[in-house]
């Protein structure tokens, strides 16, 4: 195997830049790994699939197993957070997301998540709001909220 030589600086700057988009990467993917989902209490507790969680996200599931109308909480598209949940959890990128619920507003048969501005607004309306389901980075659980379950 032959050693590695950079012969010009386009070379090198180029291999420094793959080195630092490589090692960044690879700290985003630990981070997005302390990212859950979580619903309220009310949620019927059940084994959920990926693709049930995938619907749920795009509005194309409205209602919980129970009946129970489901309300969807996200955060802005470009959040850190939210790209990271829709990457590494729904393994979509969030403009396919976005898409999709542009596609329910504008043909008038649905219509987008609520959009919170923060991580504790989220929280609050998780806690407060029955059937309520969004995402967070992992925390302590307490009485009103839980982890959905989903493989």
């Amino acid at each position: 195997m032959m050693p590695l030589t950079l012969k010009t600086s386009k070379q090198y700057k180029a291999f420094l830049l793959l080195y630092i988009l490589f090692s960044m990467s690879q700290c985003y993917a630990f981070e997005s790994s302390e990212i859950e989902i979580y619903v309220h209490s009310t949620v019927p507790d059940k084994q959920y699939s990926l693709a049930d969680v995938r619907a749920i996200f795009a509005m194309r599931t409205k209602h919980w197993s129970d009946g129970s109308k489901i309300r969807v909480f996200v955060l802005p598209d470009d959040a850190p957070l939210h790209r990271q949940f829709t990457k590494s959890k729904l393994n979509m990128f969030p403009h396919q997301f976005r898409r999709m619920w542009d596609r329910l507003i504008f043909s008038g048969t649905g219509q987008a998540p609520e959009e919170v501005e923060s991580h504790d607004a989220m929280l609050k309306k998780i806690e407060t709001i029955p059937g309520a389901i969004g995402y967070l980075k992992k925390q302590s659980i307490n009485a009103n909220i839980r982890i959905i379950n989903y493989e």
